[in-house]
């Protein structure tokens, strides 16, 4: 019988192939769609991932290549046919160029949904109040194409135990010897993001059961933070890893930001908690470096990270726009910190290696 982490490796390398056949999914883009809202609705939510493996050829034919590289290599495969089997697609108000890609990806591709998710810029009573509407639109018409319409506070209650399951499982990251490597951890984010949430909360249950005893794995090299957006891939995080560091912690749009936090019932709840609680830059909150990346520095003192590494996509306006400030602000906290712009490319891995082996070693 395969034990967990053998199955989250076979998911991960079979990737949207795991999905096919196994019902009707839903892909969505960023961790400000609501996935409860998919899951109510008769749904598998599916996270659109890119494949760093292919370049962007078809996509390059119709987007400016000043465009997200991320953004580029999702639509290539989407143009490729790779994501004809999804019932529909919700695409978020978040950055310039996943708004961008709505009209351009409704007009090419044609699809029986395709739904374009206002989310509000601004933390406010009023955010909140509009955000709600704009997910109780969006329950009334995946609900008229799924035909179903299920009860939103089991959604809920199932992906709050998935997120309770996530945190649990980082919480073994905290110990000095971890017992999971970070290559896995990202391993495990990324089957979670293709398979239904029923079976992968299953899955995160064998593997906490799995792992909790097992003797640390071999690194135990200088503890690594990695900050940025979209990680779909363990390819930075080998290159981390083999370089001599020791993942423990990220804030990414694939890692914390999704599950560091648990959602609230009904749609004004939910609006409340997806909006307060996601860190992103995209997302406007008053005050200094000191207010707005305060939960880096404590994330980092609870994880006793040694180092930060900023990944940031080239051409993310909203993550470069930050970095300066976050920078300076965790070099004061006593953290060692390195910026790297990055393109989204297996062949970027092998430029950004000695730098990161350099940044390690001063650790």
């Amino acid at each position: 019988m395969k034990g967990a982490l053998s199955r989250i490796s076979e998911i991960y390398e079979r990737r949207l192939e795991e999905a096919r056949g196994k019902g009707d999914f839903v892909g969505y883009l960023c961790c400000y769609v609501p996935v409860e809202v998919i899951t109510a609705c008769g749904a598998y939510p599916l996270r659109i991932l890119g494949d760093m493996r292919k370049p962007p050829y078809k996509a390059d034919a119709h987007l400016e290549t000043i465009m997200c590289p991320y953004v580029r290599n999702f639509f290539s495969l989407f143009l490729s046919g790779e994501y004809d089997f999804l019932k529909g697609v919700i695409i978020p108000h978040t950055c310039d160029n996943i708004q961008r890609i709505y009209d351009i990806w409704r007009d090419f591709k044609k699809p029986d949904f395709i739904h374009f998710l206002d989310v509000p810029h601004m933390v406010h009573n009023g955010s909140s109040l509009f955000f709600s509407k704009q997910i109780e639109l969006l329950f009334k018409k995946l609900s008229e194409i799924t035909g179903k319409r299920g009860e939103l506070s089991e959604a809920v209650k199932l992906h709050n135990r998935i997120r309770g399951l996530l945190r649990e499982l980082y919480g073994l990251r905290k110990r000095e010897n971890p017992p999971i490597a970070g290559v896995e951890v990202m391993k495990v984010l990324i089957a979670g993001a293709l398979i239904p949430p029923e079976e992968y909360e299953e899955l995160l249950r064998e593997l906490i059961s799995e792992i909790k005893d097992r003797e640390a794995y071999e690194n135990r090299g200088p503890r690594i933070m990695i900050y940025g957006a979209q990680m779909d891939d363990i390819f930075f995080i080998k290159l981390v890893e083999e370089g001599g560091g020791m993942v423990v912690m990220d804030d990414l749009c694939t890692g914390t930001r999704s599950f560091w936090w648990d959602a609230e019932d009904g749609f004004l709840g939910m609006a409340r908690s997806y909006l307060s609680n996601i860190p992103c830059p995209r997302t406007y909150r008053e005050g200094k470096a000191d207010v707005r990346f305060r939960y880096l520095s404590d994330m980092g003192k609870e994880f006793r990270v040694d180092g930060v590494i900023l990944y940031i996509t080239r051409f993310c306006d909203t993550h470069e726009l930050d970095v300066p400030d976050i920078r300076d602000y965790m070099k004061r906290e006593g953290f060692s910190v390195l910026p790297l712009e990055v393109d989204y490319s297996i062949g970027e891995m092998e430029r950004l290696r000695t730098r990161v082996q350099a940044f390690i070693e001063t650790l």
